[in-house]
């Protein structure tokens, strides 16, 4: 028999759900422009000022800002209570290099910031970013004229690249006003593939967290949620999840959705994939930087049965996301990592299915609907 305080949460629950599927079209539809604005905007760590931009513009009127002092943006909205403090998190930084040296050439050497394998680089175009503006260049490639039997099976090192951007002297590139440490980015399009249910451009790792996050936002700004939704932008993820641990000492989580774009590995050779495109959001268990709270999976999984929410559970041998940060954080935060699976992420053309990230978002909405002081409770008490 339901006890009076449950069948009033149950009734609490009931209305808030009902308030989302009166909405106008019932689920709540991304916007495709905001993911497209958001993947083609330049991001390096350090400096992620045009992605934080748009985040800004997308929450106008969803809550409150503060920032700390690396460039994260928290957005905090009080629902019908100020407890539990339910944090999205998402990076808005991608892989991308620095400006090492100018040789005399004008070639560009480079460092990497993030993730990258040489092979994918190689004939490229990219941005740098400088004071005054973006510079196009291409990344340096030995035609395979040139090539002896040696190099062709080699994998060349980073330090055995540059970047060409026209310059034919030092002195040309400093005209172009490059200087050491000027970040640079890939340069790509934003395009549909078959079907217009796939769409491929570069920075999806982690764009499509990023979009997640703000359509959360936007969509709670009209709904009521029994808890303190924050939403918090970090930097520099890809050189070691930096923003998301200082952030933690603003948005103060009681429990935390980490919103990625999770590498699809449903391509050859695999044949037993995680991350398949079209089969909907990617719970992590668990990456050799972080466990996921294992009560909070199951509530994840629960939620998303009770919505039909197709979703895909994952145990990664290698790789890692912000919930490193965050889960560590005080004396512990419940942390899940919900994925859109992204083919090729770490490239300049990761592919994603705009159905994963639809359910991504039903799932999340369904998930803040639902996370009131007793779930989040239960997710912490081992007494």
């Amino acid at each position: 028999m339901q006890e009076p305080a449950s069948r009033e949460m149950a009734r609490k629950q009931g209305e808030r759900v009902a308030a989302r599927d009166a909405a106008p079209g019932g689920a709540v539809q991304p916007s495709r422009d905001l993911l497209r604005r958001l993947a083609l905007a330049a991001g390096p760590p350090g400096a992620e000022g045009e992605v934080r931009d748009i985040v800004r513009d997308a929450l106008a009127g969803a809550g409150s800002f503060q920032y700390d002092a690396h460039g994260s943006i928290i957005c905090e909205a009080r629902g019908t209570t100020a407890e539990p403090r339910v944090v999205l998190d998402c990076h808005m930084d991608e892989v991308a290099f620095m400006v090492q040296s100018i040789g005399r050439d004008g070639m560009l050497r480079i460092i990497a910031l993030g993730g990258w394998w040489t092979h994918v680089l190689l004939a490229q175009r990219v941005q740098v970013l400088t004071d005054g503006g973006k510079v196009h260049g291409v990344i340096t490639s030995k035609p395979p004229h040139f090539l002896s039997t040696e190099e062709r099976a080699r994998v060349l090192d980073i330090e055995q690249i540059g970047v060409d951007v026209g310059a034919r002297s030092a002195d040309e590139a400093a005209k172009l006003g490059i200087r050491l440490g000027d970040p640079i980015v890939p340069y790509a399009e934003f395009i549909p593939l078959a079907g217009e249910h796939l769409l491929s451009c570069k920075a999806f790792d982690n764009r499509a967290g990023v979009g997640l996050m703000c359509e959360t936002l936007r969509a709670f700004a009209k709904l009521p949620h029994p808890n303190t939704l924050i939403g918090v932008g970090a930097v520099q993820e890809e050189v070691g999840c930096r923003g998301a641990r200082t952030a933690s000492a603003i948005s103060r989580p009681d429990v935390a959705i980490v919103l990625e774009g999770t590498p699809a590995d449903d391509m050859p050779p695999s044949n037993e994939p995680q991350a398949a495109l079209g089969r909907g959001p990617q719970i992590r268990f668990s990456d050799p930087t972080a466990l996921s709270n294992r009560r909070l999976v199951r509530y994840v999984e629960q939620t998303a049965a009770a919505i039909g929410t197709q979703i895909q559970l994952a145990v990664r041998r290698t790789g890692g996301t912000n919930a490193s940060s965050i889960h560590t954080h005080g004396s512990g935060v419940p942390t899940v990592v919900i994925g859109v699976p992204a083919r090729y992420i770490h490239t300049h053309v990761s592919i994603i299915d705009w159905r994963d990230y639809s359910s991504a978002l039903a799932l999340v909405i369904a998930l803040v609907e639902r996370l009131d002081a007793a779930a989040v409770a239960g997710f912490r008490d081992y007494g």
